[in-house]
Formats: C-alpha cells, sequence, structure tokens
C-alpha cells in the first residue's frame, strides 16, 4: 500500500485526513506539521504522495511543494486550500502540484484524488 505523507499545521486537519483515508484502505502515514518538516521528511520517507496545507509557518506549501519537487521532479503532491485562495492554486499547479483539495473537505473528494495520483 501506498506511503502518505499529511502536512498541515493544525493536527486536527492531519487527524481527519488520515482517518478518511484510512478508511479507504490506505494505513501508511507519515506526518509533518509545515513546510520545512515536509521538505526534510521527503527526504527521510520517499512517500508515494503528499497531501500539503499551502499556509503554514516557517515555510509555507508552495516554497516546499518547490523544495520537494527539485529534489524530486517526479514527487506527488496534493495541495489543501481554503477557499478563496484561487490564485495560490494557480502558482500550486505550475510549480508542479497534481491536484488541490478546498477545505473544508470532502471525504469523496479526498479518496477520489488520492486514488486517481496514485492509480488505484
Amino acid at each position: 500500500m501506498a506511503k502518505i505523507m499529511l502536512v498541515d499545521d493544525a493536527a486536527f486537519m492531519r487527524m481527519m485526513l488520515k482517518n478518511t483515508l484510512t478508511k479507504s484502505g490506505y494505513t501508511d502515514f507519515v506526518e509533518a506539521q509545515d513546510g520545512a518538516g515536509a521538505v526534510k521528511k521527503y527526504e527521510e520517507e520517499k512517500p508515494d504522495l503528499v497531501i500539503m496545507d499551502i499556509t503554514m509557518p516557517n515555510m509555507d506549501g508552495l516554497q516546499a511543494l518547490k523544495k520537494i519537487r527539485e529534489s524530486d521532479p517526479q514527487a506527488k503532491v496534493v495541495m489543501c486550500t481554503a477557499m478563496g485562495q484561487e490564485s495560490m492554486v494557480v502558482d500550486a499547479i505550475k510549480s508542479g502540484a497534481k491536484d488541490f483539495i478546498v477545505k473544508p473537505f470532502n471525504a469523496d473528494r479526498i479518496t477520489q484524488t488520492v486514488g486517481t495520483i496514485l492509480g488505484n
């Protein structure tokens, strides 16, 4: 089964994503609470997919996405964004994000996006 890294400064959001994905059969998770931690953990863990918030302290999701894609151009990253951050989504896609999920999360959208990207 695929290893998925969840990156969000809110532990509650990481837990919600983990619970949703666990119900769909995913069991291998890595977590980070900011962009800097995500870049470091990506290097250590080499997850199959990253689901990352855009707005975080220390290093935002867009900066982390660019750093991860520099080290691994094949990295599969899905960005999470709150309503009204469309310009950030455009930047994320231009920077190599595979897709984006809008908060508040829709469980079906999450599992559909993850399944599509991972080829399940």
